[in-house]
């Protein structure tokens, strides 16, 4: 399948799974995220504030940014800035895509991340990742090349090969429900 065919096929799959069930597959993958040793050591992760159809993360950061610095992407333009998530009454809704993301100074050390925690549309064995086609993670992953990339994804969003072009970021790991590809 080409990219376009193949986030097609994944949007229509991922709309046959009730949210329960993805909040509860949700769960299980982050429960596997939490216990990585890269995440374990870490003290600066960048995670992101998931959508409807996306591994859920919002338990997740709310349970860990009192201990590590978390960092969540805000949309500007064509690039993601960040900043640190310092609670849920410290959120606005992005320009964008209706996300929310929180307010306050943007981060720019980019060398302290020691942890991305990357959503996708889909990931193959290979580590391979493909976004929804706007090239945000892939431009961020570029200038992060100290922190430990981590794909996230329910185990429908693996395949057997990803289309993989000069530009993408192949991860480090992969978690699943099942599965970690390290």
């Amino acid at each position: 399948m080409d990219k376009r065919e193949l986030r097609k096929y994944i949007r229509t799959v991922k709309s046959t799974v009730p949210f329960c069930e993805k909040l509860a597959r949700s769960y299980a993958i982050m429960k596997q995220v939490e216990q990585l040793s890269a995440f374990v050591s870490s003290k600066t992760v960048l995670l992101y504030w998931s959508m409807e159809d996306e591994v859920q993360t919002h338990d997740f950061v709310e349970k860990w940014y009192r201990s590590k610095k978390i960092l969540l992407p805000c949309v500007d333009g064509d690039d993601l800035l960040l900043r640190q998530f310092n609670g849920k009454d410290c959120m606005k809704c992005g320009e964008q895509f209706g996300i929310e993301e929180p307010v306050g100074d943007v981060f720019t050390n980019l060398n302290l991340i020691d942890m991305i925690v990357v959503p996708g549309v889909a990931f193959d064995r290979n580590k391979n990742r493909m976004g929804r086609g706007r090239g945000f993670y892939d431009r961020l992953l570029k200038s992060t090349p100290n922190a430990c990339k981590v794909g996230v994804a329910f185990d429908f969003q693996m395949v057997s090969a990803v289309p993989v072009e000069s530009f993408d970021v192949r991860m480090d790991k992969v978690v699943s429900e099942y599965l970690i590809v390290e």
